[in-house]
């Protein structure tokens, strides 16, 4: 006979095609009032003891990592549990008491119910409810097991993220940056990967040789970075499961700033010689390399487009430091920036549509994003030096790292697209050069 707990949850997460509503945030308009959105603790019908804790204590937290996601994207304003009139039971996940919400001023509802199944996993239910209009916008469940807990609350974030804005999530990804300590002359940078609001944290390598410019491959299982091991800098691949590192190509001269293909199977990176610096392509399978700039400048920083079709990097063969664009196979290369300073570390939105990178104007750093045809340049940042940026997967937040002017302190920032949600990243130690992975499968 099936069992009646899985039947029970095959029926509170049947899918239904929610009635149309009109509940929308407009994510380009800069949130000057973000929505209130209620988000209390998900009930558990059979509280049950886990190895990551109580489900009931689990539908708290996981609560409470959604309200912390959607409050940091600047579109939502999470209502303080204190102010709720009501406590959630496991009937009312399906049929909420929508005047209790109205009460508090909610206009959405996120709701659902933590259960722990026999075959040792969980499933998270999530529901989305638009309290005015009394509908169900969206449902989902996610089974995971209990060390994933976690990621149900991210995936329910993304749910109601993309409900409620038209946009993909990014809640569920992570991040790999340089974690940095010690004086300015003896500075300690090592690789370190968390998720994105910062938990499961970890050092990758141990400090002993300085690293740079850590990226991820759209696997997210490898990330390629540069290293000074044995006072030799070049270009090196981590894979993240088992810890192995091996140095790529054998290059008499210095290998940096490398990035993979949207595919994986190649290598952008630059390679120095008698004084200058030209961009190549490493195919990861053959090892087999092919040279795509051969000017008499400094050509770095490559960044492909989401489908691989063009380049864009930075070069000072005009004179001073610029962002250029190129099909991949070096062809048509043609500058695209042209305002006041100099232009750094582009990369290519998942979009395809924007160019982030770092605008330098009298000894000022900030981040600007630009169209791949040079027109439509804007700042987004106005601090004293922001530089490095990378894109959330859904190609409309970027993280940066910031040097605080003063002290000299490096920490990691995030902004939208309208400039307006400018908040820090919280690390253990200072940290730079981040990169943000494409959402987790």
């Amino acid at each position: 006979m099936r069992d009646p707990m899985r039947l029970l949850l095959t029926l509170l997460l049947v899918a239904a095609t929610p009635a149309l509503a009109t509940l929308r945030v407009d994510i380009n308009s800069g949130q000057q009032a973000p929505m209130p959105i209620a988000v209390p603790a998900f009930p558990s019908a059979v509280p049950t003891a886990t190895p990551a804790g109580d489900t009931a204590a689990l539908g708290a937290q996981v609560a409470a990592i959604i309200r912390a996601n959607l409050a940091g994207s600047g579109l939502f304003k999470p209502i303080d549990p204190a102010a709720f009139t009501t406590t959630v039971t496991p009937a009312q996940v399906t049929a909420p008491s929508f005047l209790n919400w109205r009460t508090v001023a909610a206009q959405a509802l996120v709701s659902g119910f933590v259960t722990a199944n026999p075959d040792g996993t969980l499933t998270v239910g999530c529901y989305l409810y638009d309290v005015f209009s009394e509908e169900e916008l969206a449902r989902q469940g996610f089974t995971v097991t209990p060390a994933g807990w976690r990621r149900a609350a991210h995936k329910c974030s993304d749910l109601v993220y993309s409900r409620l804005t038209g946009e993909n999530g990014y809640f569920d990804s992570r991040i790999v940056y340089v974690s940095e300590e010690g004086p300015k002359t003896k500075r300690i940078k090592r690789l370190a990967i968390m998720d994105q609001d910062g938990a499961n944290h970890r050092f990758l390598t141990s400090g002993a040789s300085l690293v740079l410019t850590p990226r991820f491959a759209p696997n997210q299982q490898t990330i390629t970075y540069m290293s000074f091991a044995n006072n030799r800098p070049r270009v090196w691949l981590y894979n993240v499961g088992s810890g192995r590192q091996e140095a790529v190509g054998d290059f008499a001269s210095m290998s940096f700033a490398p990035r993979f293909s949207p595919d994986g199977g190649t290598l952008y990176f630059s390679v120095t010689s008698s004084g200058n610096a030209d961009i190549l392509a490493y195919d990861i399978a053959s090892r087999a390399t092919r040279r795509l700039t051969g000017s008499s400048a400094i050509d770095t920083s490559p960044s492909p487009s989401p489908d691989g079709k063009r380049i864009v990097f930075e070069s000072d063969r005009g004179g001073t430091q610029q962002l250029y664009v190129m099909n991949a196979d070096g062809s048509g290369q043609q500058r695209i920036s042209f305002g006041e300073g100099r232009a750094a570390s582009p990369v290519w939105s998942p979009r395809g549509d924007l160019i982030a990178f770092t605008r330098i104007v009298a000894g000022k750093f900030r981040i600007a994003v630009i169209r791949p045809d040079g027109s439509g340049e804007r700042l987004l940042t106005d601090a004293w030096q922001d530089e490095n940026p990378t894109w959330a997967p859904n190609g409309r937040v970027i993280l940066f790292s910031r040097t605080v002017q003063g002290s000299g302190r490096v920490q990691l920032r995030s902004v939208d697209l309208t400039g307006v949600n400018d908040r820090r990243i919280a690390t253990p130690r200072d940290g730079s050069d981040p990169a943000w992975s494409p959402l987790l499968p």
